[in-house]
């Protein structure tokens, strides 16, 4: 693999900031300025050879990936004081693709129906008496992409294995399912098309037309919707890293990328369907393209938490979990665990034997805090 061939190096050589919108412009100004003297850093000298070395500042943007490594092992971290002892279970909803223009135009609305849509169905089948009869807990992710970059929204959601009872119980989900995949299926279909309907009607889908709107979400409700479910882990480390790798994943890595060239983008991707290995090959513009469409709005969260997970009541009602369980917090873990390894002094290139030391600061560049007061 080429040393150029990073998501940085295609931007650098193929954006074209004319048709970029205020989010997108702000998030590909810091992806080309990651690790660059641009950002400013620090001058490390080595205390054997006197050898130096220039580390430049991460620009630590969600969409970067030369950032995501540090970001998902601290929030691995935060996640691990709310394990608990019990399986969980893991579960895709994915959107139609018929709905990809309208994420399009109207991306935090669709973000966010899809978010709530799918709460209210595991809610609702957690709080039936016939099933399970508590309070779930869910943390969901949001992608928006497949392999090839193309566009594919779905949720992945991790959901501990039992809910909270009224009566402060704890009970456990008794199978290798969580809920039936068919009856999921169809019951998230109507809270998601019901929930876009009230968007048409209050006018949040303003820049799709009336009967638009109506003939695809009646042609939607014939269809079948991918749910997509399985058993997952029950140690709470194996679920915390399992959840991480989907945590801060982003559409494509410098590991995927091939080469970035005058003949285009060429990447590797897995085909689902032979699990084979592919390539493929791309016109500059339009990986970009492709990479642009996936830039979340301002301000989007496109990780949440719910039920007895959600922030607001998350200490209380873990804690009434592990006593029903008479498991101890695990809130202890988190005052021992050891400094991030990006935080450590690192050995010395050259000469082996040597730790780099920080001896001085570097300026960013006046070009960029010019861009970034702009």
């Amino acid at each position: 693999m080429s040393r150029e061939a990073t998501v940085q190096s295609a931007l650098n050589r193929y954006l074209d900031p004319r048709h970029l919108t205020p989010q997108q412009r702000k998030v590909c100004l810091h992806l080309q300025a990651c690790r660059t003297e641009a950002m400013g850093g620090r001058l490390l000298r080595c205390n054997r050879c006197d050898g130096e070395q220039r580390w430049y500042h991460g620009c630590r943007d969600r969409h970067c990936p030369q950032c995501q490594g540090r970001a998902t092992r601290q929030w691995a971290e935060r996640q691990r004081e709310s394990g608990l002892p019990v399986a969980y279970y893991h579960l895709v909803f994915t959107l139609p693709h018929a709905l990809n223009g309208w994420a399009q135009c109207h991306p935090e609305v669709i973000y966010a129906c899809l978010f709530k849509s799918v709460w209210m169905t595991l809610k609702a089948f957690a709080a039936d008496p016939r099933r399970l009869g508590g309070q779930l807990g869910m943390t969901a992710v949001l992608h928006t992409w497949d392999r090839r970059l193309g566009q594919h929204l779905h949720l992945h959601c991790l959901v501990p294995g039992g809910v909270l009872g009224a009566d402060g119980d704890w009970k456990a989900v008794k199978g290798s399912y969580l809920f039936p995949v068919r009856a999921l299926s169809r019951y998230f279909r109507g809270v998601m098309v019901g929930a876009l309907r009230h968007c048409a009607r209050t006018g949040e889908l303003q820049r799709i037309e009336t009967g638009e709107v109506d003939r695809i979400l009646s042609v939607l409700m014939q269809q079948d919707w991918v749910v997509y479910t399985r058993h997952c882990l029950s140690h709470t480390d194996a679920v915390i890293e399992y959840l991480a790798r989907y945590s801060h994943r982003i559409a494509i890595t410098n590991a995927r990328l091939l080469a970035v060239d005058a003949a285009g983008v060429r990447l590797r991707y897995k085909d689902s369907r032979t699990d084979q290995h592919r390539i493929l090959q791309l016109s500059g513009e339009e990986f970009v393209r492709r990479f642009l469409r996936h830039i979340l709005p301002k301000g989007f969260m496109r990780i949440r938490h719910y039920g007895f997970l959600a922030g607001c009541c998350r200490a209380t009602k873990l804690d009434q979990i592990r006593d029903a369980l008479a498991h101890p917090s695990l809130s202890k873990a988190m005052e021992t665990t050891a400094d991030s390894p990006g935080d450590a002094c690192p050995c010395c290139p050259l000469c082996g034997a040597g730790v780099m030391q920080w001896v001085a600061e570097l300026i960013p560049t006046a070009s960029w805090a010019h861009r970034r007061r702009r």
